[in-house]
């Protein structure tokens, strides 16, 4: 392994606020060897250059500025730009614990790996929502279970809020595409078939603080699951049974509504026994009932939306003839 010389990418759309939460935890990293932090802004009308410049006596920062072209391609913008020979990617919403840095090196330096995802938490000054979101998103008990989770079905998939590539692997593989969600598992699968493989950096955990009401965060899901059959059509060896849960779940709940009609309970008892298991887990683990009830409000929002989309998704792109680009365009960016 040679020396390694990491850049931070960070694309970032109209969040100068987040941008200064970001950088001064980097300020604040325990790591002693230099790095390099490329931040680009994608056509924002609310820029992050006052902030970037209050940065740049205490950090190694270039900052670019180009039109809009959605996060895959700024991303691939920033390394094509960036000095380094290991990329970090990240999002403008996360903040770094101190040690980020240092697991990273550490991990790289033990087993070195082209590509490596890590986790996210929710930081204790998080609101109560993002910390019931950050809980739906990331539990072994709802899709946190076959997303990118160590212990997930199937290989490691990282997610770019936090996504470490080497330079190797993005020229082989040219980087992001356009599709927006769904661009990580994209480059994830394209990263396997040019012979690479991923793993998670279980240390190496960021803060990710996802700023979004239920309105927005519905919308967020929704796209998760219209996007996965695409993913699934340009990468059939990748399908699993498991993306269908959360449509089996929703049609399974309105199922159990319809029997409960007919005097058969068996099955809304089934669904309040998981609940109850989930709430239990949730005020286990954030030690908060205001938290865990916003929780099961979460993962109800979280299984609705992603089932919706992944079952609508998959009827057009079955029973269509058009490629996604021009059934769904707003999942795709203009680069």
């Amino acid at each position: 392994m040679e020396d390694l010389y990491f850049s931070f990418v960070i694309p970032v759309y109209n969040r100068p606020d987040e941008v200064e939460e970001l950088l001064q935890s980097l300020v604040e990293q325990d790591y002693q060897k230099p790095y390099e932090i490329v931040l680009v802004e994608d056509g924002s009308t609310l820029d992050s250059k006052t902030v970037v410049e209050a940065f740049k006596s205490r950090l190694n920062i270039s900052y670019y500025f180009k039109e809009n072209s959605g996060p895959g391609d700024s991303r691939n913008y920033g390394m094509r730009n960036a000095k380094g020979n290991y990329f970090l990617i990240l999002d403008s919403d996360c903040i770094l614990p101190p040690q980020y840095l240092t697991e990273v090196q550490k991990e790289l330096g033990s087993n070195f790996v082209h590509c490596f995802g890590g986790p996210d938490a929710a930081h204790e000054s998080f609101s109560d929502i993002q910390k019931a979101i950050n809980y739906a998103m990331t539990s072994f008990l709802t899709t946190g279970g076959i997303r990118g989770r160590k212990n997930a079905v199937g290989k490691f998939q990282p997610r770019s809020f936090n996504l470490g590539i080497s330079k190797e692997a993005f020229d082989k593989t040219k980087g992001f595409g356009n599709i927006h969600p769904g661009e990580d598992p994209d480059l994830t699968f394209r990263i396997w078939k040019a012979g690479y493989e991923t793993r998670l950096f279980p240390k190496a955990f960021v803060f990710h603080k996802r700023r979004i009401d239920w309105k927005k965060y519905h919308k967020q899901v929704n796209k998760f699951g219209m996007v996965r059959p695409i993913l699934n059509k340009w990468h059939p060896s990748t399908k699993k049974i498991t993306y269908w849960f959360p449509t089996f779940f929703v049609i399974g709940f309105i199922l159990a509504v319809i029997v409960s009609f007919f005097k058969t309970t068996i099955l809304l008892w089934l669904y309040a026994l998981y609940f109850g298991v989930l709430f239990m887990e949730c005020l286990f683990t954030t030690k908060s009932f205001k938290i865990s009830m916003y929780a099961l409000l979460a993962v109800v929002i979280q299984f609705w939306g992603y089932g919706k989309g992944f079952l609508k998704s998959t009827l057009f792109l079955t029973f269509s003839s058009k490629e996604p680009q021009e059934i769904f365009p707003h999942l795709f960016f203009k680069n």
